[in-house]
């Protein structure tokens, strides 16, 4: 099941649920896993990014914040109901997944619930507030931290992939792998050669995304060693 999310407004964890009930209805409850796509998602609201988290965790703390002053911390904690079951789930991020996109991802890293991939986060872990001014005016100030369950501030430093994977071209290697079937003239090759369909062309690279598709062969790749090891210890 793959959901994306490109900014957290109000309808971000309504919609969050809605993906997620849509795909088990299409797919007759028969999903090996999930794909969160953040990449690329500037952020938004706390309490939505606190709510997505939520959604795939038990417990345990989310997000805390903490200030210039040592009472002043805060701290946000999951509550009971993982909306996916605990299936697998692979996290997708990248530079331009920052603030509450890098919040969901810290937790789910740092709790071991979903597998972090692409590449390292934006890093904007700060917390600013707005305040009134006389007027029709308003400051806005930079008052605390976010910080990751394990204690970790995400500013500047962001949120570190479990498997890093860079943006690629796919390309076909020439002169690779030979056998039988490759070589020119051989016996069915010259056939089935004829069946193909002429009009059909090949992906264009712009529409291959590489970080996705790793993302879904991780997926099929947990389903099959799950398979295997539940087989071999029934």
């Amino acid at each position: 099941g793959y959901i994306r999310i490109s900014k957290f407004t109000e309808q971000t964890n309504p919609g969050l649920i809605n993906a997620v009930s849509d795909l088990n209805e299409s797919s007759k409850k028969n999903l090996k896993g999930y794909v969160l796509d953040l990449r690329n998602n500037p952020g938004g609201l706390l309490s939505q990014s606190i709510k997505v988290a939520d959604a795939f965790l038990e417990q345990g703390e989310i997000v805390s914040t903490r200030g210039r002053s040592e009472t002043d911390i805060s701290h946000a904690y999951a509550t009971d109901g993982d909306i996916i079951e605990g299936q697998p789930l692979v996290v997708l991020i990248n530079s331009g997944s920052a603030s509450a996109s890098e919040i969901v991802a810290g937790a789910l890293k740092d709790h071991k619930r979903a597998i972090i991939m692409g590449n390292r986060s934006f890093g904007k872990g700060s917390v600013q507030s707005v305040i009134a001014m006389p007027g029709h005016g308003a400051i806005r100030l930079t008052t605390a931290r976010y910080y990751t369950p394990s204690g970790v501030s995400i500013q500047s430093k962001g949120i570190v992939p479990d498997i890093e994977v860079e943006l690629a071209r796919i390309e076909e290697i020439v002169g690779g792998d030979v056998r039988e079937e490759n070589l020119k003239g051989a016996l069915d090759a010259v056939e089935e050669q004829s069946n193909k369909n002429k009009d059909e062309e090949e992906p264009k690279q712009s529409e291959i995304d590489f970080q996705l598709a790793r993302a879904i062969d991780l997926i099929h790749g947990i389903s099959v060693f799950n398979n295997v090891s539940a087989e071999k210890f029934r």
